[in-house]
């Protein structure tokens, strides 16, 4: 049998943290196998771990841990690493904010042994525009950067073999705040089999959407001076 290990960050969360691991928890008790719901509290000021550390009491496959603030990335990075290192056979990120559906994991965990990579792109979402042209605006700056056509490059809705994930996190700098989306560039251009399927995206279940028009100016000038970096480094190990 195999060992799912799921991966869900969060900040903040506690008007949802308690639906969402509600939720997700199902999936890993029927899998089993030594499977866990890893929620990783990224250094929240609200009662979020705390929440977490209550509902453990009762869900012997839940494991809640904290450590100081990083971001997003940081924190899945964080997650992925913790679930390698503990021999997870396969790697499931999600977020806590409830746009997610845990009924449509099931399609992409039949799909498990056939691909490297079974990925979420967000169909008719729900969550603002935004948000839709911040995913727009990384699209381009990834193909300008790197020269892959990534269809939803930062989705928080992944599934992925643990042995072949443990390979490619090296290629991610500590703390990266693009992760997942430095994740999808690496698995393309080492033409990884990965596979699209479109996802349901609510909006954000509860608590507050901080994006703003300069957050997104900020985070497209950082990433693209960031990318090109990497990119030189891909360049010269020929990935």
């Amino acid at each position: 049998m195999d060992k799912l290990y799921i991966i869900i960050p969060a900040y903040n969360e506690e008007v949802n943290i308690e639906s969402v691991v509600n939720d997700w928890y199902p999936i890993v008790e029927r899998i089993g196998s030594g499977s866990r719901l890893v929620v990783i509290d990224d250094g929240s000021k609200d009662s979020t771990y705390g929440i977490l550390k209550e509902m453990a009491k009762t869900r012997e496959f839940l494991e809640p841990i904290t450590k100081a603030n990083e971001g997003h990335g940081a924190t899945v990075l964080f997650g992925y690493r913790y679930a390698v290192e503990q021999g997870a056979d396969y790697v499931f990120q999600t977020d806590s904010d409830g746009q997610t559906v845990s009924d449509e994991f099931w399609a992409f965990w039949e799909d498990r042994e056939k691909w490297d990579m079974v990925i979420g792109f967000r169909k008719g979402r729900k969550d603002g525009f935004r948000r839709i042209f911040v995913t727009k605006v990384l699209k381009l700056v990834l193909w300008l950067c790197f020269h892959v056509n990534v269809r939803d490059a930062n989705t928080p809705f992944r599934l992925m073999k643990g042995s072949v994930l443990k390979e490619q996190l090296p290629l991610v700098p500590d703390g990266y705040y693009l992760s997942n989306a430095l994740l999808s560039v690496i698995y393309a251009r080492r033409e990884l089999k990965v596979l699209y399927k479109p996802i349901t995206f609510r909006p954000r279940q509860g608590g507050v959407n901080s994006i703003n028009m300069k957050k997104i100016f900020k985070i497209g000038k950082r990433a693209f001076g960031d990318f090109m970096k990497i990119n030189r480094i891909f360049k010269n190990e020929n990935i």
